[in-house]
Parts: structure tokens; sequence; C-alpha cells
């Protein structure tokens, strides 16, 4: 620990990099990168915080840091499995930084292949500001996007869950179907597909 925090104190230009929607059952997997010109109090890891405390931080990092957002769609993640899908999404977020950073420090255990030097930090998003700061910008830009998506399609709770496998969710699966917007790789909706009446419902469901 004390050398990370050497790493961090010794003049490199840091990008802390973190994504958020590895889970869910719809929806795409984002990422950001973040290089932090100055300390910015309060950053914790994104989960620890609560909705309006993130979204009062990424205000104030979007407007204080550089800063980097990507995302990998839906149909990337059933045809490449979300691991890749979420690596190509940390890729696309460094690539969109303003600046190039001289260290990488990503969230995990997964090595992205930034094309720069690069640290895996397992639940640096608790441990990095910068990380945390990458949590916090990738979290409230996917919880939006889910947010405008269940005004479209209002029956999934996508508002309160963001995606995830909720009750309300799941019950609004079965019973009125699924969209574009969930991920047929994954064990429930694959499972649907593989029974030719369920198979139907979802094909007809998608098409409305």
């Amino acid at each position: 620990m004390n050398d990370l925090l050497a790493r961090i104190g010794g003049g490199e230009r840091i990008a802390g990099v973190d994504e958020v929607g590895r889970g869910p059952l719809a929806g795409p997997v984002v990422a950001a990168a973040v290089i932090l010109p100055r300390p910015i109090d309060g950053l914790a890891d994104s989960k620890a915080l609560s909705a309006a405390k993130r979204e009062r931080l990424c205000a104030q990092i979007t407007a204080e840091a550089l800063f980097g957002i990507g995302a990998a769609s839906v149909r990337e993640i059933d045809s490449l499995n979300i691991l890749q899908a979420t690596l190509l999404a940390m890729r696309r977020a460094v690539a969109r930084l303003p600046e190039t950073p001289t260290l990488a420090m990503v969230d995990g255990n997964q090595n992205p292949e930034l094309g720069l030097r690069t640290e895996l930090v397992i639940k640096g998003d608790a441990l990095v500001p910068e990380i945390s700061a990458a949590s916090i910008v990738a979290k409230v830009v996917r919880d939006r996007l889910m947010t405008r998506l269940a005004q479209r399609y209002p029956h999934y709770g996508w508002h309160s869950n963001a995606g995830y496998g909720s009750a309300l969710h799941r019950d609004a699966m079965a019973s009125v179907g699924v969209t574009a917007h969930h991920r047929q790789s994954f064990a429930p909706l694959r499972n649907w597909l593989e029974d030719p009446e369920k198979a139907h419902n979802v094909v007809c469901a998608m098409n409305a």
C-alpha cells in the first residue's frame, strides 16, 4: 500500500480507469478514465456513495479533471462476452482522454492492454482517488442512460435497478418480453431463447 501511495504522489500523470455495468441483464457496459489535476474531497467507491453525492462529485470531477468515457454496446457484449466488452470499453475511455497518461491504474485484475504502463489494483475504486473518480463518472453516466431508456421502456424499472435483475425487472421480462437492450448471451435470456414458445415471445417483443 505504501508503494502504491508513493507512485501516486511521485509526479506521474495517472489515469484511473474503472467500469460499471458488468452484471446487469440490460444496457451497455460503461467505463471512465480520469486524470485528477488536484485532489477532490469525498472520493470513494461509487457503490458506497448515495446517488445525490455521486451526482455532486461527478459534476465536480467533470468540471475540474480530465476524463474520457467509453462504452460497449449490448451487441458487442453478446458477440465478445462481457469481460472482453468491458476491456474494450476501458480502452475506449482511455483513448478519449484529452491527454495521454504516463500510468493507468485499473480497477481489478484484468489488463485491458491500453498500450501504456498499467497497474492493476484490486478494490482500486476504494484505494486510489483516480479510480474512485472513474467509478463515480462511469456510474453516473450509465445510470443516466438507463433512466432515459426507462422512459421508452417503462415496464422494467430501469430508472431504479439500472438493468440489474431485480424482481420487478425479471417479472416484466416474463410478462412483457425483452427488448433489443437486453443481453441475450446472459443466462436468463439464453435459457428463454432455448424454449421455442418463449423465444417467439422474445422476438415479438424486440420487434414491437
